[in-house]
Formats: structure tokens, C-alpha cells, sequence
């Protein structure tokens, strides 16, 4: 019996679990090299180079002499001495070990620190909001799609097909100036109120609250109506498949017909694109935190971009490279859960 539950593991591993693991790797190391070579290569990046002309846009003045000394003790403080060739693998070293480097306009704070200090905040808003809208906007567009079509399916529709083409700097905008600048409901910036400690007391938590709803709203009303319309039009190609047609002859329920057939049928579309939007979220906030001054990744990646921090802007382009690739992961593995199609033996049934 044992040896049968060992044999069983190891065929699911080699058929299903490895393959997904070596392309997971695969995806971070691709990525990882990508994101070491591209801060490189651009002409004028060289953060020595950069700190110097800082210094002497100031009104310091250097001797040539001394300049020489303070590159190359600049240099080898980022980690930039040495040939491509060994810049990379003392990347790789200190990556393995967690270390990322100084931030070139926060020295010498470790970009670590700095992503740390940000990634509670979007991971909060961003996450949050994304699993909300993706749950609503699922649920009402496979039941719009396949019950009768009412009058709050028309409603429904109607205002999904208005939200959706809207930029969304100009909806963001739009809600900040109506509900922080004229009725005053809320703050129009920050994530919570100057002077208070950051703790679980509950005038932070009712703070955090506050300042996070406006960006919140904005985001889930956008994800709703987007997720609403991609789940109708994905129900409304399942209706005409064979096992949907052979559950009506069988005269089953129509809330198992739904439930069982329909919506497991078009979830893994749907679950991909959730995995893919979580992913990306450490990349993708930026517009996001910047109408809102929100503390996280998004607000700190802008700042990295404009102060030519490339150490910090490579930390978070990593983050958002190891979140997309185990995300894309771990819905390989749910997929044969919701998906009835798909065996962990590998493939399509």
C-alpha cells in the first residue's frame, strides 16, 4: 500500500508538479537575468557616475584625482566593479541570500528595506480589491449570461460597457475630486492619518480604512465591470457546448447546470487571468498610488524611476517577476480542481 501511495506521488511529480516547477523556475531565472542586464546596457546609467555629477550640479568641487577614487569606491559599493561575467554571478550570490543592494537615492538604506516598508500597503489595497471585483464580477456575469435576461442584467450591462473604456486615472480622478475635494467624505491622500502610531488599535484600523476607500472603490468598480463582461461572453460560449445541451435533456437542475457544467467550464479562463492580475499588481499600481499619494510599491517604484534608482527598480521589477511566475504556479495546480477536464496525469482528458 505504501509503495503504491509513494509510486502514485512520484508519477504526479514527474507528469504534472516537475514540468510546472522547472518552467516556474525557468520564468524567475529568465527574468532575473533580464532585469540584471537591462540597467546595463543603457548609455549614461552608471549610478558612480550619476552620484558624482549630483555632487557636482551642487556646487562641490572635486579634484580629478579624487573623483578617480570615488568612483571606484562607488562602484564597488554597488556591486558594479569587475566584468559583466562577475557582476552577474555576485548578483545571483547576494540575491540568494536576500540582498539587493543599497538604494542609490535613499543610501544607504537596503532596497530590501525600502520594499519591505511598501509591500504591506499594496498588497492590502491591490490584492484585496482584485479578489473582490474578480469574485463579484464572476459570479453576476455567469449568472447574467445564463439566467433569463431582466432588467438588472440590461443594467448591469449597460453600466459595465460605460465603466470599462473609462482610463482609469480619469475614474480615479473623478471620485477623488467629487468625494475629497467637495463633500470632503474623505481624505484625498495617504494611507493613514498623520500622528497616529501604526498599530491594531482601532483608530488605525478605522484611519487605514478611510484613506483606503476611495482607491478601493476605483479599483473594484473598474475590475467588476471588466470581469462581469469577460465572464458573460465566456458563459455565453459554454451554453452551446454538448455536455450543457445533454444536462438540459436530463432534465437536471438548472442551479447544478450552472454551478457544475457552466461555471466550472469557463473558471479557468477566468482563474488565469486572476493569477495574472495578482502577479502584476506589484508592477501595476503605480497610476493607482500616485493619484492617491499611497505608500506602496506602485509610489515607490515611480520615485526609484525618476531618482534613476535602478538597484530599487530592479528589486521591485523582481518582486513582480517571482509574484507573477507563483501565481501562474499555483493555478496550474488548482486548475484540475475546477476544471473536470483537466487530470493531474497529465494533460487534457
Amino acid at each position: 500500500m505504501g509503495g503504491k501511495v509513494v509510486g502514485s506521488f512520484l508519477k504526479f511529480f514527474i507528469r504534472y508538479l516537475g514540468g510546472r516547477l522547472i518552467v516556474c523556475f525557468l520564468v524567475i531565472f529568465v527574468g532575473v537575468t533580464i532585469t540584471f542586464l537591462i540597467p546595463r546596457l543603457i548609455p549614461g546609467s552608471n549610478p558612480a557616475e550619476i552620484a558624482i555629477r549630483r555632487l557636482q550640479m551642487a556646487g562641490a568641487y572635486l579634484p580629478p584625482e579624487s573623483v578617480e577614487l570615488m568612483k571606484d569606491a562607488l562602484l564597488k559599493l554597488y556591486g558594479l566593479e569587475g566584468s559583466m561575467v562577475e557582476q552577474y554571478f555576485r548578483y545571483w550570490r547576494e540575491l540568494l541570500r536576500g540582498n539587493l543592494g543599497p538604494s542609490f537615492a535613499s543610501f544607504p538604506t537596503p532596497v530590501i528595506v525600502l520594499i519591505l516598508r511598501s509591500l504591506p500597503w499594496t498588497v492590502g489595497l491591490l490584492a484585496l480589491t482584485a479578489v473582490i471585483s474578480w469574485v463579484v464580477g464572476t459570479a453576476l456575469g455567469g449568472i447574467a449570461s445564463y439566467r433569463d435576461r431582466g432588467l438588472w442584467v440590461k443594467i448591469f450591462e449597460m453600466f459595465s460597457n460605460a465603466v470599462r473604456p473609462i482610463p482609469y486615472y480619469i475614474f480615479a480622478f473623478t471620485l477623488l475630486v467629487i468625494f475629497a475635494y467637495l463633500l470632503r467624505w474623505f481624505p484625498a491622500g495617504g494611507a493613514f492619518q498623520v500622528g497616529i502610531e501604526p498599530s491594531f488599535s482601532g483608530a488605525f484600523v478605522k484611519s487605514v480604512v478611510k484613506h483606503g476607500f476611495l482607491p478601493a472603490l476605483s479599483l473594484i468598480i473598474i475590475g467588476i465591470g471588466a470581469w462581469f463582461l469577460n465572464m458573460r461572453n465566456l458563459v455565453s460560449g459554454v451554453l452551446h457546448e454538448d455536455f450543457v445541451v445533454f444536462a438540459h435533456q436530463m432534465k437536471l437542475k438548472e442551479s447544478i447546470i450552472l454551478r457544475n457544467y457552466v461555471m466550472k467550464a469557463a473558471m479557468p479562463a477566468q482563474l488565469t487571468g486572476l493569477a495574472l492580475q495578482l502577479g502584476t499588481v506589484f508592477s501595476g499600481t503605480i497610476i493607482t498610488e500616485i493619484v492617491f499619494s499611497y505608500p506602496g510599491l506602485g509610489t515607490l517604484a515611480f520615485t526609484a524611476i525618476m531618482q534613476s534608482d535602478y538597484n530599487l527598480m530592479m528589486g521591485i521589477t523582481l518582486c513582480s517577476i517571482v509574484a507573477v511566475a507563483l501565481a501562474t504556479l499555483l493555478v496550474d495546480l488548482l486548475l484540475p480542481f475546477v476544471d473536470p477536464r483537466i487530470q493531474y496525469t497529465g494533460g487534457v482528458s
